[in-house]
């Protein structure tokens, strides 16, 4: 898994230093100063992600869904822009059933069929998440098929004012499963890297709701790319809306 344990330079601004160990320790926040988009400003004041009651209804509200398989550091990533963000965080691991947890520990693949209902449930806990007034939220999910990402992208049908984004963590298996081997006391074994490159569908050009950002640097470098990544996004987004 990706860590780090220095500060990370973000168009010129150098938050507090986070420390983490396999993607599960928490991420301090980022400085006041750090530069972000205006839609991430109530009067100035951060908002920590939560609407205030004079937040127009049409304020443009954001799904960020880190992608990829095993070991690329999707929980490392997500709970970093979580954080700096002030959105919340789910982790898609959290959401799988103990039958898929269980397949998953022995080794066995899981099916389009184990699937379904755990990619329905990620899709639901992201919009309650936005139901309780927050700009955003930040999850992780492998999605490694086409398919599966569609399921997601049904999320902003009926919200026109919520815009889906994927985060694509791209690295060789060869790198991955160095990290997976690596970790302690997961249940995703490296046998599974494997299986999960079996069937991986990258993200195509015409998907143009993905961010794909190469994993196989130093994590400040990932990090860095993420989050001006996201910040340009959601500046971009908020431009466009008012041009409407």
């Amino acid at each position: 898994m990706l860590s780090y344990d220095s500060a990370i330079s973000l168009k010129g601004q150098t938050p507090a230093s986070p420390v983490l160990s396999n993607g599960h320790q928490s991420i301090p926040p980022s400085p006041s100063t750090m530069r972000l988009p205006t839609s991430s400003l109530s009067n100035g004041v951060r908002t920590n992600g939560n609407v205030p009651s004079s937040l127009s209804k049409d304020e443009q509200r954001h799904i960020w869904l880190v992608t990829g398989p095993a070991g690329c550091g999707k929980s490392t990533v997500a709970k970093y822009l979580a954080t700096v963000l002030h959105m919340p965080y789910i982790e898609g691991d959290e959401f799988h059933p103990q039958a898929n947890i269980d397949k998953m520990s022995a080794g066995i693949p899981l099916t389009d069929a184990d699937r379904w209902d755990w990619l329905t449930a990620l899709r639901e806990a992201s919009l309650k998440e936005l139901d309780r007034g927050n700009r955003g939220v930040v999850l992780t999910c492998s999605a490694l098929k086409r398919k599966y990402r569609d399921v997601i992208r049904v999320a902003p049908y009926f919200s026109p004012n919520l815009h889906l984004h994927f985060i694509y963590l791209d690295a060789s298996e060869e790198l991955l499963l160095q990290r997976v081997l690596a970790r302690k006391n997961h249940y995703m074994g490296a046998n599974m890297v494997h299986s999960q490159f079996e069937v991986l569908e990258k993200p195509t050009k015409d998907e143009v709701d993905v961010i794909s950002i190469d994993v196989s640097r130093p994590a400040e470098a990932v990090m860095a790319e993420a989050l001006d990544r996201v910040l340009d996004t959601m500046d971009t987004v908020a431009a466009e809306a008012q041009r409407k």
